[in-house]
Formats: structure tokens, sequence, C-alpha cells
């Protein structure tokens, strides 16, 4: 039989000398942050940013964040029981603060120490400015530090079919998963909503010929046979590195979800999002100062996309639709009507209702076909415009939990795309100097 699992992670310490049990998975959804380790542990020095303004959980997420500890092993992913009993919870350890680099230098000052001096020190300065606040929140904060307590995370058997894996994506309400290989006894990539897209681009013909590929071909056949040029590492995180560095390898590596991997047991924790990281900023942001770039356009900012914007007709096949995902790489296409106004968007979430509908044997019905057939409520594209400030276009895309808004103009023409990666770049990877990301894609 081939196997996937719904695994659910629970973050706290577990007894050496008590066995793992298996428990059911919950249903999906967004919980709370991590609570604190039920075991002692030594107490680091106190952030510079109060932690009042989490209304949600307050106690649970200021515990975690003002006690230093490291993630333990959760013992709960399908693998042979000789890799489970190898891992160990990694143990609490205290925090150690390293000096300034001016400091430094300044402690054990050399030949070429002092002509370097000036330059630590224009660094620091340009760290500690206003512009920075966000940046270095990031920095204080470990990815570790957002997994929630309990959550559902789908593994998938590399041997498993297709087919199958996606009707698995859909009966458990999530948009990608962790791919294990056995032979390797490793997690080797993720499976997403990409790869059913790529899938049917590729193969489809009519809605007279089925697709035998998505059928019949197990995960590992598709990836020796889509990935045999284009083969990367499995882009994964350690729950201990910080969430400035997990936002860098997100826009870094053009990808969407990033998998939080324990770098001592290897097994998979959680999977970190854009929004999961720029909603957890938000919810501190009245506590620390406003940069001034808040209370900016995003005209003035230049932030999003606003050239050659790709969109699609109400009566647009879906088979070209997705052939615009693909070839164009983009994750969302506004529906334009033929006065050129925005009237419904059709992302690539909505592409896996195909798999739920089991429709996706006919391509050649419209977008406005398909998009009769939502899984989940729409309430409407939601837009903004250029003149609005950064500020609330932050607020907006966190309460609508959307990844991006379209920028339209005074007659509801489409002007652009701002994504959650445009303004996590703009939030905190530009005041920290990395360069700007190209487009978005997934």
């Amino acid at each position: 039989m081939k196997r996937f699992g719904s695994l659910r992670g629970n973050k706290k310490h577990k007894d050496p000398n008590r066995s793992t049990v298996r428990r059911q998975s919950e249903p999906h959804g967004l919980s709370g942050l991590s609570s604190s380790p039920s075991t002692p542990t030594q107490v680091a020095k106190q952030h510079m940013f109060p932690l009042e303004s989490y209304k949600h959980e307050p106690e649970r997420l200021e515990n975690r964040i003002y006690a230093s500890s490291s993630p333990p092993d959760t013992g709960q992913r399908f693998c042979p029981s000789s890799f489970q009993s190898s891992a160990r919870p990694p143990s609490a350890s205290p925090t150690h603060h390293s000096p300034s680099k001016s400091a430094a230098l300044a402690a054990a000052p050399g030949p070429a120490e002092a002509g370097m001096l000036e330059k630590f020190e224009l660094e620091e300065e340009a760290e500690d400015s206003e512009s920075g606040v966000y940046m270095r929140f990031m920095r204080s904060h470990k990815c570790y530090d957002i997994v929630p307590t309990s959550s559902k995370l789908v593994v998938f058997d590399t041997t498993l079919q297709v087919k199958k894996a996606f009707f698995a994506l859909v009966a458990n309400g999530v948009r990608a998963a962790p791919l294990w290989e056995s032979k390797r006894q490793s997690f080797v990539g993720m499976l997403t909503i990409t790869d059913f897209i790529n899938i049917l681009h590729r193969y489809y013909k009519s809605p007279m010929v089925q697709i035998y590929e998505l059928e019949e071909h197990k995960i590992e056949t598709w990836r020796e046979l889509y990935l045999q040029e284009t083969f990367k590492p499995l882009v994964n995180i350690s729950p201990d590195a910080s969430l400035f560095d997990a936002v860098h390898s997100l826009i870094k590596n053009k990808i969407h979800r990033l998998p939080v991997i324990d770098p001592i047991s290897g097994n998979a924790l959680y999977i970190l999002t854009h929004k999961r990281i720029l909603k957890f900023l938000q919810l501190f942001m009245s506590d620390m100062p406003k940069p001034a770039f808040m209370k900016q356009n995003l005209g003035a900012l230049g932030i999003g996309t606003y050239h050659n914007i790709a969109f699609i007709h109400p009566d647009t096949p879906i088979i070209k639709a997705l052939n615009v995902f693909v070839e164009r790489r983009v994750s969302a296409l506004p529906v334009v009507d033929e006065s050129g106004k925005v009237v419904d968007i059709y992302s690539k979430f909505d592409v896996i209702n195909l798999a739920a509908e089991k429709t996706y044997n006919n391509l050649d019905i419209t977008v406005t076909q398909a998009l009769q057939h939502r899984s989940q409520y729409f309430e409407g594209v939601v837009k903004c415009s250029k003149l609005e400030v950064l500020e609330t276009i932050v607020d907006r895309i966190v309460r609508a939990e959307v990844h991006r808004l379209v920028v339209v103009n005074e007659t509801d023409s489409i002007v652009g795309i701002i994504s959650l990666s445009d303004i996590l770049q703009a939030l905190i990877l530009t005041p920290a100097g990395a360069k700007q990301k190209e487009t978005e894609t997934e």
C-alpha cells in the first residue's frame, strides 16, 4: 500500500522514556503561536520590542519569546522506526549576545582595524536607524517562535501516485506537502499546486484523451521527468534560524513555502509562508517606532509590478490560463472584462478545484465556468490604489488574508499587482540593503 501521512507536530519536549503516540489529525487551520516549554530554561536578555500588542494569545507568545530554548524532536513523521529512534531533542542552551563589530575592533586594534572602524560604525548607525526597525525585529526572533503549538503537516512518500497526492491535498485543505524518499531517508522536495498545473499544461490534449501521466505516474516518476534538467535541492530552514533569514530565503529562492526542518532529528516541523510571517510582524507593529516609509504611498515607494501585467478574460479557456501561469510564472491572473474593469481573479489555488471536482479532463471550459466551483466563499477581488500609503496596504492584505492586492485606478481598470513578497521585501530586506528582487514567481 502506498502511504502518505497527515502529521501533527507537537512542539513540547518529549519524555525520552515514553514511546511516541501518533494522534489523529485535527482540522487544518492557522492556530496560535507556540507556548513555553514545560521544562525550566535559562532566560535570555529581554528583547527591545514590547509584546503587549499580541491580542490573541499574549501569555503563550510572551512566554515563548522571552524563553531561550531549542525545538524538540516531534518524532511524528512517517519514516521507519529505526530512523525515528535515533532522534534526540536538542537541549536548551543560553543565548549569547556577541559584542558589536566596532567594539571588537576597538578592544583589539591592529594596523588594518583602524581604517575599518569607521566603516563598521557607519553600518551600525544605519542598522540602528528608524527605517530598520522591522529588520531588527525579524533578526531578533527565530522561525520556531511562529511555529504553532500544534498543526497539521501532510507528508507524501515519493512512491505515491500523483493523482492520489493531489486528491489528498484537497481532502486535507493544504496547498503543499514535503516529499519523503525512503531510499535516502530524507526529505527531497515539495509537491505543490504548481506541479498539478505543470502536469496539466504539459500533457493535456483534449477532453477526449485521458491524461495518462496524471492517472498513472508516481511522484518519483514525475520528478524524474520534470526535474531532470532543473533539479534543485530542497530549500529548507532550521527552527533556530532568524525570521530575517527565512524572509531572505523565500524571496531569494522565489518560493512561497519554506519547510522548517529540525537539523538534529531530520523531522519537518512546519511550513513557513509569506502570509504567516507578515501576520506575525503586523501584530507587533503598533508597539514599534513607525518608519517614515510607512506613510508614503505605493507610487512614491515603487512597490509592486506595474508593467506587462498578465491577465485573462471571463471567456478565456482554462487551458490557456494554465499556459499563462507556466509561461509568465505568476501566481494569480486578474480577470478583466471588455471595458478593462477587474471583475475577478483566478489564482493557482483555484486550479486545485479541478482535482476536487474531478473536472481536469476538460480544460476547454471558460474561467467563469471554473470559478463557479470555488470551494470557499469568495468576497471579491481585494484592491488598492497607488495613492494609498504602505501602512494601509499592509493592514488590508493581512486582514483579508490574501496573497496579493490588485492595484486599480478610478475606473477599476488594472494598474498593477502588489504581492506579499513585494511587501516583505520593502519592510525587511530593502532597509537591510538586500538587492531588490525580480518579478514575483512561484
